[in-house]
């Protein structure tokens, strides 16, 4: 398994993963929900940048972050720029990058191990009605690491296309499905060795 998690001493590093598990819901929710306009997206992108500087995580870790969302950027924006209009598809494609954006930096600044502990405890009332708490909160555990996992494996068949000097358009996604597969396959026998599958 990737692991995501870059050791420091920020104060994002040191907060609680729960408060930053209960900030980062609050983010999403208010970045889904709240009627933004151009101004307001604007300003939450350079909030989330700051957060990556309060972190203290060097620049290229935001640039890598922000490169790998390219793909969702241009086709989002696009859509939306020509089916709505530019000024929706800036609002909703911010939406969008902020939300991964404050998802990677979670996953960065919180060791999946306090994540895995703080959303165990939030599903284990569940338990009176029949829910296994310990196999929801992997699950919830590993959706999240597995976005910028993806992502990542998506940099490599397009660098891997670049260097044979090929163009495989859709076909791409064979190459990424193969590796996401081998991937899930790895991480199951993780699982499985530790006993938790």
């Amino acid at each position: 398994m990737i692991l995501l998690y870059r050791p420091g001493s920020s104060i994002l590093h040191r907060s609680p993963a729960g408060v930053k598990l209960a900030l980062f819901a609050l983010a999403a929710l208010a970045l889904s929900v709240y009627p933004h306009d151009g101004w307001s997206i604007a300003l939450v992108l350079v909030a989330v940048c700051a957060l990556y500087a309060v972190a203290r995580l060097p620049w290229r870790i935001l640039l890598a972050e922000a490169w790998r969302l390219r793909w969702i950027v241009l086709v989002l924006g696009a859509a939306l720029t020509i089916f709505v209009s530019p000024l929706i598809a800036w609002i909703n494609t911010g939406r969008v990058v902020g939300i991964v954006l404050l998802a990677s930096l979670l996953t960065l600044t919180t060791r999946m191990s306090d994540l895995l502990a703080v959303l165990h405890r939030l599903m284990r009332p569940l338990g009176r009605i029949g829910v296994d708490a310990e196999s929801v909160a992997m699950t919830i555990s590993l959706t999240i690491t597995m976005i910028p996992v993806v992502a990542a494996f998506a940099d490599r068949v397009r660098d891997a296309q670049d260097a044979r000097g090929v163009r495989l358009g859709v076909r791409s996604a064979i190459p990424l499905l193969v590796l996401a597969l081998r991937h899930a396959d790895d991480v199951g026998d993780a699982l499985a060795a530790r006993g938790l599958a």
